[in-house]
């Protein structure tokens, strides 16, 4: 007997990183329809929480250690159905690259004048929030 299984698409948490003034965004090899540059961002995977998945993808995709500080907010994201999870991250140790040359193109730290350059569609409500807090 076969069994039908249907398996929704897993989370995604993203971590936000503000490091010296500066918001690091990477370049996707592979764009999600207008996302190329976005936050370093992942799969949640089995037991993890947004935190811990935030914490791991930007290790595996930018090389930097960082500490989860909070979760900023959950929503489906408006262009890709998926339930994202934000993360308020601070560099621990480290000097960002591409260290996930499958996935990656580039990585930037933008400054908030130069994010409408590189996102066009702006950042999640709670996002920006954060970063007119954390950056002015």
């Amino acid at each position: 007997m076969s069994e039908a299984v249907t398996e929704e698409k897993p989370a995604i948490a993203a971590a936000i990183i503000v490091q010296d003034g500066k918001l690091l965004l990477v370049q996707r090899r592979v764009s999600e329809g207008e996302l190329s540059w976005q936050f370093p961002a992942g799969a949640v995977e089995q037991g993890e929480t947004f935190e811990d998945a935030a914490v791991r993808e930007t290790s595996e995709e930018a090389g930097l250690t960082v500490e989860a500080v909070k979760l900023l907010g959950e929503r489906v994201h408006p262009k890709t159905g998926r339930l994202m999870g934000y993360v308020a991250c601070d560099v621990k140790s480290g000097t960002a690259y591409v260290a996930d040359e499958d996935e990656l193109a580039d990585f930037a730290w933008a400054t908030p004048d130069q994010f409408s350059d590189y996102v066009p569609y702006g950042f999640a409500p709670m996002v920006q929030a954060y970063l007119a807090e954390r950056m002015g």
